[in-house]
């Protein structure tokens, strides 16, 4: 999830981004229509006429965007729609960040084929730095084209369906030119909110305790690699001998890993960073965590103070959006709800 610019910095990424783009908006079918056809195949009949639900709960009780995205359907026959390449120096867990002219920087780049992505990736790491490459399965055009519902969206559970599409159309709603913690945190408030009201409004109680109880998980294991990411940082402060420095950040990243497991083995879950815990935690990964979630308790919170009211939270967002960014860090700094 996040967003993805058509503009980049060389020939060749422009060209595989407007291609991307291209074959995406080739590909829309409108989903009444999809649904009304006798030779469109039950489950995925069923699939969209659930998406087509939560696309209407969206507008019209999360006052998301109500426009054309997310009422056409692409199938794009992969398993990502785009995969995004995060890196970080060798002793920072600030992430590289790359501009472009729509977005501004942004802490992420996306690529239409893994192949492109991991490519770029590794000359990366030929230069030293940490990555990770990460397989997405919507990303935002900002309401500049009627975004697709995409087959990369079905290959999930019906709730994270339902959640992609409030964090994409949160996008539409609010966006700070280079301020991705920000805007990522927005949305995931938006996407979290609007999963919890979509399940109460179907009177799925338990599936909505299920929910908040994941929800409490991933937040200590956030907290977990938090943590870590808090320990290296400090650590990255020192002057220490490259050689030395290397040895600490290895046993930190080790012990960070461990912890992640360790809560996984106690609570019975597979928290979904196994496939990072197994190819070895570096500084890509957690700063991939921070830009996702560590402005969320205070987005989380400034919501609760408007008693949730979700037009007057926008309200506020809409002003910290555009005043000035130390305010906004001011709101990530901020305690959390627990």
């Amino acid at each position: 999830m996040g967003v993805f610019s058509l503009s980049g910095c060389s020939a060749g990424y422009l060209l595989q981004a407007g291609h991307g783009q291209w074959q995406l908006l080739r590909a829309r079918t409108p989903i009444d229509r999809l649904i009304a056809s006798d030779s469109t195949e039950a489950t995925l009949k069923s699939r969209l006429e659930l998406a087509r639900a939560a696309r209407e709960f969206a507008s019209r009780e999360l006052a998301l965007p109500d426009n054309r995205s997310y009422r056409s359907y692409s199938a794009l026959a992969r398993s990502y729609v785009v995969w995004n390449v995060v890196a970080a120096p060798e002793f920072s867990v600030a992430p590289q960040r790359w501009w472009f002219p729509i977005t501004g920087s942004i802490a992420y780049r996306g690529y239409f084929r893994e192949a492109d992505a991991r490519r770029f990736a590794a000359a990366l790491a030929a230069r030293g730095y940490d990555t990770c490459v990460g397989g997405v399965s919507a990303y935002s055009t900002l309401g500049r084209f009627a975004d697709p519902l995409l087959d990369t969206m079905l290959r999930y559970g019906d709730l994270q369906l339902a959640g992609t599409m409030f964090h994409e159309l949160a996008h539409q709603l609010v966006y700070v030119k280079s301020d991705s913690e920000f805007n990522e945190a927005f949305a995931m408030s938006v996407e979290r909110a609007g999963v919890a009201r979509w399940l109460a409004s179907r009177g799925q109680g338990a599936e909505l305790a299920a929910y908040r109880e994941r929800a409490q998980q991933q937040a200590q294991l956030l907290r977990l690699l938090a943590g870590g990411r808090a320990q290296l940082a400090v650590l990255y402060g020192t002057a220490l001998p490259v050689v030395e420095m290397r040895q600490r950040k290895q046993a930190l990243l080790e012990v960070t890993a461990k912890a992640v497991r360790d809560y996984d083995r106690q609570q019975g879950i597979r928290s979904g960073y196994e496939d990072w815990l197994d190819a070895g935690l570096n500084n890509a990964h957690l700063a991939s965590v921070a830009t996702y979630f560590d402005c969320v308790p205070g987005f989380e919170r400034l919501l609760e103070q408007q008693g949730g009211d979700l037009p007057a939270y926008y309200a506020q967002v809409r002003a910290l959006a555009r005043g000035p960014a130390a305010a906004r860090r001011a709101l990530c700094a901020r305690p959390g709800p627990r």
